[in-house]
């Protein structure tokens, strides 16, 4: 094995890196003079390449140590055997892009996008003067991922078999059908994290954190899982009280018939603490006043429901989809709700007297990654809840109560990002 030094790689200066980069997107959008970047082999440690649309660019084995990539759109690009140790990748989108064999200990991933991006382990290979081949490496193992942030990254369907992730944070990750056999999560932090359908076949999970993690249809044959923190995973197990699918069926009948003859005919639907990821039809249904606290609607789709004044305190909703729901007055105190689809939801008070309005709750929940664009939050009381990463850019926020609430890394209307984070007048 030959470890490649930096002496034999051209230093870029910032000047020609974005001439470069101006070249390939000038390619990209079809303009005359523009040229493929092919940045490969060369040196780009430190450098600026942040917001770039660098799609389909060449960064074969290329020193890319501390080079700032935040925002940047890359696409497809080949980062094979590339060292981008403490590079900046946060909100970049690296979207079925080849990172096999690259180095990114202590790199920063929060946020980014690795659909189908290819970490496996690879190694580049040429021939010398004798016809023999010799595998050239940077200083460094390969495929590691040791210590990367990776806080948020949606990893879904990458693949990642045989990696070195040892401590790396993959808090609240999308990584639903990732494909990591025997990669060493060794200590990872996997808190919240989206695994279903993800095969961990073989992992080292040894003292890995998985407090919260989805590992619905998650295959973990073989894994080593000593030491390894489960606490409230979501599994394929039933979670709370098991509902038969026909038996629910009657009693959502009978609301609609109650909500519909306002109470002359049919029964309010109790489904506390009732395990529904199994019922496919709550879209677009009569649920107003549906009585549900700590139920599990993990995933389901909730789209166009009607359920206004509902009760569902406590209740797991993570990755549910509310576009266009009526939840006036709907009570999501302390409720997990992280990654939930609410686009365009009615989510204000709800007129329940004369002059008696009922605002909705959402004080204590986890809201996080929550996409509220377009949504009416008018009154909503989202006091000590957790917001952090939520989009709330396009929402109605008058006379929100954010007391206490954590809008870390949040997307806000310029209303609040130019003050405090406190109730409107």
């Amino acid at each position: 094995m030959t470890t490649l030094a930096r002496t034999s790689f051209a230093k870029l200066s910032q000047k020609e890196a974005s001439a470069a980069a101006a070249r390939h997107e000038m390619l990209y959008s079809g303009r005359m003079g523009g040229a493929r970047a092919v940045f490969a082999f060369t040196d780009l440690s430190g450098l600026d390449l942040s917001g770039r649309n660098l799609a389909d660019a060449d960064f074969t084995g290329a020193i890319l140590e501390e080079t700032n990539f935040a925002g940047a759109k890359l696409d497809s690009s080949s980062f094979f055997g590339a060292d981008l140790r403490r590079a900046n990748l946060s909100n970049a989108s690296v979207r079925r892009a080849d990172l096999r064999g690259a180095c990114l200990r202590g790199a920063n991933l929060i946020s980014a996008d690795l659909f189908e991006a290819d970490l496996r382990e690879g190694t580049i290979a040429e021939k010398d003067k004798y016809g023999n081949l010799r595998v050239l490496q940077h200083d460094v193992g390969p495929s590691e991922t040791t210590a990367a942030l990776m806080q948020s990254a949606n990893l879904e369907r990458a693949k990642m078999s045989g990696a070195v992730a040892v401590q790396a944070d993959f808090t609240d990750a999308i990584m639903k059908g990732c494909r990591l056999m025997r990669a060493n999560l060794r200590q990872a932090k996997l808190s919240g994290a989206n695994l279903e359908n993800a095969d961990l076949s073989g992992c080292n999970l040894t003292g890995a954190d998985l407090n919260g993690a989805i590992l619905v249809g998650c295959k973990l044959e073989h894994a080593v899982t000593q030491g390894a923190d489960f606490t409230e995973t979501l599994t394929a197990k039933t979670s709370g009280q098991p509902v038969d699918h026909n038996s629910i069926e009657v009693l959502l009948d009978a609301h609609a018939r109650w909500v519909e003859s306002e109470g002359r005919e049919g029964q309010p639907a109790d489904l506390s603490n009732m395990d529904l990821r199994g019922v496919t039809t709550l879209g677009q249904r009569a649920l107003t006043a549906l009585i549900a606290p700590g139920a599990q609607f993990y995933g389901l789709n909730l789209e166009g429901a009607s359920l206004q004044g509902s009760n569902l305190s406590g209740a797991d909703l993570r990755s549910c989809r509310f576009g266009g729901a009526d939840l006036r007055g709907v009570n999501f105190s302390g409720a997990r709700l992280s990654h939930a689809d609410f686009r365009d939801a009615k989510i204000g008070p709800l007129l329940i007297a004369e002059s008696r309005l009922l605002p909705a709750r959402m004080d204590r929940a986890v809201a996080r990654y929550c996409d509220f664009r377009g949504a009416d939050l008018r009154r909503v009381r989202f006091s000590g809840a957790d917001l952090a990463y939520a989009n709330l850019a396009d929402a109605d926020l008058r006379d929100v109560d954010l007391t206490d609430a954590d809008t870390g890394g949040a997307k806000l209307p310029m209303v609040f990002a130019e003050g405090p984070l406190s109730a409107a007048e």
